[in-house]
């Protein structure tokens, strides 16, 4: 049976990987895992944002590059080892915007080398986008400007969901922009709360929020994964634990005790038994 650890040693260093933010089932343990495996030179797409699983993996210097619209611990205020890193110019930012990021891998979804984008003329992102073009809409009677955004296809889609079935399939429930996240990348590695018998995809109830079985490379159970995320009705948000964390990653010593008591401990007590 596959663990969060045997998830994150299919991830090869310098992957593209995409993550979901704080709300909207991320697999914080699965991050931890890629820490403890010692991953390095990640390339990391926030989507759209990027919160906790991001900021540990920076860190622990398992990123090389990160594209998003924003890094934040929400009440907690920044994340700072991100804030650290990008200080340090230890970590290259590829600034986009949430609705930037949701189409180009909608694009990838649909196979399509790109899709045009409103909303972004104007501002100052398109400097320092080179890869994103202005050009005239074919369509329009009169000036129109619109901008093209290149497909995004992740290596890997990272994420927590309830319930996977015995077929495979990964029920998601409302979160729906996951599914976009396993369509649009190469492959999908999920951990779960529980896997559960029978097929979601033949019930009327559960078929609308599951993500198909061909699209999940590989499950991992993990109980209360996503903590200290909230995930759906099943758990809520720890804030303490988010805001000790907070406290304690302002500084380089206090990330690395954070770290060995929160992530790399288990490693140890692995190796024990």
């Amino acid at each position: 049976m596959e663990t969060p650890d045997s998830l994150a040693a299919r991830v090869p260093d310098g992957a593209l990987v995409a993550l979901p933010p704080d709300n909207s089932l991320p697999s914080v343990e699965l991050a931890k895992a890629l820490v403890r495996r010692g991953a390095r030179a990640l390339r990391v797409v926030g989507v759209p944002v990027s919160g906790f699983a991001t900021d540990i993996l920076i860190g622990a210097g398992c990123v090389a590059e990160l594209e998003t619209s924003a890094v934040s611990l929400g009440e907690a205020g920044f994340a700072p080892r991100f804030t650290a890193a990008l200080k340090a110019g230890t970590i290259t930012l590829r600034d986009a915007t949430c609705p930037a990021i949701h189409t180009r891998l909608q694009a990838s979804e649909k196979g399509v080398p790109f899709m045009p984008l409103r909303g972004i003329i104007g501002s100052d992102i398109l400097a320092h986008r080179p890869d994103w073009k202005v050009i005239a809409n074919p369509f329009a009677a009169g000036e129109d400007p619109i901008v093209l955004l290149p497909a995004l296809q992740p290596d890997f889609a990272l994420f927590h969901a309830v319930m996977a079935d015995e077929a495979g399939n990964v029920w998601v429930g409302r979160r729906r922009e996951c599914a976009t996240i396993a369509h649009a990348s190469r492959a999908a590695l999920v951990t779960v709360e529980r896997v559960v018998p029978g097929n979601f995809l033949e019930d009327e109830r559960l078929a609308s929020g599951a993500i198909n079985a061909t699209y999940i490379e590989a499950v991992a159970v993990a109980e209360r994964g996503a903590r200290p995320a909230a995930l759906l009705d099943e758990y809520g948000f720890d804030a303490a634990y988010v805001a000790d964390y907070a406290r304690m990653a302002r500084s380089e010593a206090g990330f690395r005790e954070w770290l060995d008591r929160e992530v790399l401990a288990r490693t140890a007590k692995v190796a024990a038994e």
